[in-house]
């Protein structure tokens, strides 16, 4: 574990062989030490745990969970075990640009959170057609219920100070909707959040795991707008 880091990126990956190391590759390429980077794995059957492993770099935490499964409870896993004053997390694919950290994290200087936006002014959602309008319609959905003008609500691509966690933490369940609840739970504290613009690309390798079939991904989608609800009726000390 890196005592020093400055800067923690904790990345959850499920069969991510084919991206996992250009992932890594580009945090360091664009992050500055001192840095680590935290991959929770889920036991992949095609060994990306295996391939940080062989890393060797002690800059690189792996966290190996044999029994237990899911996205949100990966990132908090990682998250619990990071020691950066900045923390941030993203998705292994490269779909969401490392090169955009450093900017995001500079806005720290004046933010509690910076949120990888595709839908704020001058960002792209650059997915098929059916990806697209299905993530609008679940974002327009939790900017009306949810409210404060949060454009990208299921971003899932952050950095943020580690004194957010004194006040707020993930709900370890599901997928990405948990990252819904987290930011406006922030908001509704008082918490600071920009967001920044930036091209999502779709994964030009590996397969997506939020819609590898059409029943997975409305049933997916339906837990979103649940999730949506749930966090507005919640109650928040």
């Amino acid at each position: 574990m890196n005592q020093d880091a400055q800067v923690s990126i904790v990345l959850a990956t499920y069969n991510e062989r084919e991206n996992i190391l250009d992932t890594i590759n580009s945090i360091f390429e664009h992050v500055k030490d001192p840095v680590e980077i935290i991959v929770v794995d889920d036991n992949s059957a095609d060994e990306t745990w295996k391939l940080v492993e062989d890393l060797n770099d002690p800059r690189v935490v792996l966290i190996r969970r044999v029994d237990t499964r899911g996205l949100a409870s990966a990132f908090n896993r990682g998250i619990i075990e990071s020691r950066g004053r900045i923390v941030g997390w993203m998705d292994a694919d490269m779909c969401m640009p490392p090169s955009m950290l450093p900017a995001m994290i500079k806005e720290l200087d004046e933010y509690d959170i910076v949120v990888g936006s595709r839908y704020a002014p001058g960002g792209l959602d650059d997915r098929t057609p059916l990806r697209v309008i299905s993530s609008r319609l679940i974002n327009g959905l939790a900017t009306l219920v949810l409210g404060y003008g949060i454009k990208d609500y299921d971003s899932g691509f952050v950095v943020l100070r580690r004194r957010v966690f004194d006040k707020v933490s993930i709900i370890p369940t599901g997928y990405g909707a948990y990252f819904m609840e987290f930011l406006y739970t922030c908001r509704k504290k008082g918490l600071t959040v920009l967001e920044m613009p930036y091209v999502f690309r779709d994964r030009a390798k590996g397969i997506s795991k939020s819609a590898p079939s059409i029943l997975k991904f409305f049933k997916t989608g339906m837990q979103y707008v649940l999730r949506i609800f749930t966090a507005r009726l919640r109650r928040i000390d």
